[in-house]
């Protein structure tokens, strides 16, 4: 979505990768992991609308990983599938496991790690020239897959494992979910709807980021909801951490959607 980064690398929601959707085969990679890495570096998505997490920490991670996947003859789609891989381990651990200070950092890195190679597998699209709508639907699917187990898993943690001062707890990761997904299924219906500006039109000119926008999205930055389950092996921390962020998600969700409300309902200018 254009407004943050709360579930995937690309703020538009389209990231195609693979085969090229006219039948083209992928164009020549970099003979090096150097000269990859140099040709990523010159290529990056604009910073516009992503906190500092997704600009200097996950997407620098996903520009390594995908110079080493074009080195071990990867393509974009095997990227991804090893994004789902990492991921959805971390979260099965969350579901399965008893929380503990030796949990918390195992889920911390294999979370980490997916959402790295979930930026990987569309920068090595680009790397290989390649795109593909089936490479876009996969990642989709396996966004949409995450955030919903994501805080599933911590609701069956809380469950089997916590001891809550309350049922009520009990619906602090449903509403987590909620926003998530809202927020998730939302932008990407905006960007699919909202009226593109005709190539070359006046006043497109390039916007510099805010800094400020970037430090106020942090906290619904998938890379930050991933930092607290670093606090897994205290209960009251976890919780605690886990129910601001969840406060935080909803009302960012509610902004974006009355954001989004608005653009969607302004008349398409007419045609010259």
């Amino acid at each position: 979505m254009a407004d943050t980064e709360t579930h995937r690398e690309t703020e538009s929601g389209a990231r195609p990768h693979g085969a090229d959707g006219a039948g083209r085969t992928p164009g020549p990679a970099p003979r090096t992991f150097r000269a990859a890495l140099a040709e990523l570096s010159a290529a990056q998505k604009t910073p516009k609308g992503v906190s500092y997490y997704t600009r200097y920490v996950n997407r620098r991670l996903g520009r390594v990983l995908a110079a080493a996947a074009c080195r071990a003859g990867l393509t974009p789609h095997q990227v991804t599938v090893l994004s789902a891989l990492c991921t959805y381990g971390g979260i099965a651990a969350v579901a399965l496991v008893r929380p503990s200070w030796a949990l918390a950092p195992a889920v911390w890195a294999a979370l980490v790690l997916g959402f790295a190679l979930d930026s990987a597998d569309g920068q090595l699209a680009r790397l290989r020239r390649a795109s593909s709508v089936s490479g876009e639907w996969l990642d989709h699917v396996v966004d949409c897959g995450k955030m919903t187990l994501l805080h599933a898993a911590v609701l069956i943690s809380f469950y089997r494992f916590f001891d809550l001062p309350g049922e009520g707890w009990l619906l602090v990761p449903l509403a987590f979910q909620l926003a998530a997904v809202v927020t998730f299924c939302g932008g990407l219906l905006t960007e699919k709807l909202k009226p593109r500006p005709a190539a070359g039109a006046a006043g497109q000119q390039p916007v510099r980021p805010s800094r400020v926008r970037a430090v106020a999205l942090l906290p619904v930055d998938y890379g930050v909801t991933c930092a607290v389950f670093l606090l897994l092996g205290n209960e009251t921390a976890f919780r605690t951490g886990y129910a601001a962020l969840c406060a935080v998600h909803v009302l960012f969700c509610l902004a974006f959607l009355a954001k989004w409300y608005r653009e969607l309902s302004v008349p398409p200018a007419p045609a010259p």
